[in-house]
């Protein structure tokens, strides 16, 4: 039998979750993924299967203001243009998705600077 990666374990807390998370069109879902170097997030409608918004610390805009996207932040400030961005689109309130990794230090910056920029959840 294979040595299960760390990875492999996220992925098997994320089907968990996504089993009770689900986006509709008037509380979508959104989504974090973090990589070692980067952080990027996605505001999905999953009922018509269509990404509303999204931000990551590689967008042109957010990169100049970045000068590493592995870190709380570039988290902070992605958080912040998503929750710019889904005001922008009408969207107030999202179902945060976590996508199985645990909630503190980047992921948790994430999420304060998408509640500081106006999002509810």
């Amino acid at each position: 039998m294979a040595i299960e990666s760390r990875n492999d374990r996220r992925v098997k807390r994320h089907e968990r979750v996504r089993k009770n998370v689900y986006g509709t069109p008037e509380r979508p879902r959104l989504c974090v993924y973090r990589s070692n170097k980067n952080i990027s997030v996605q505001i999905i409608d999953d009922v018509n299967g269509v990404t509303l918004a999204s931000a990551s610390s590689l967008d042109k805009e957010l990169k100049s203001e970045i000068a590493y996207g592995g870190n709380k932040e570039a988290a902070k400030k992605v958080g912040e243009a998503i929750g710019k961005r889904a005001l922008e689109k009408g969207i107030e309130t999202v179902c945060f998705d976590r996508g199985g990794f645990l909630y503190h230090g980047r992921v948790k910056e994430l999420a304060d600077g998408a509640r500081s920029a106006g999002l509810k959840f």
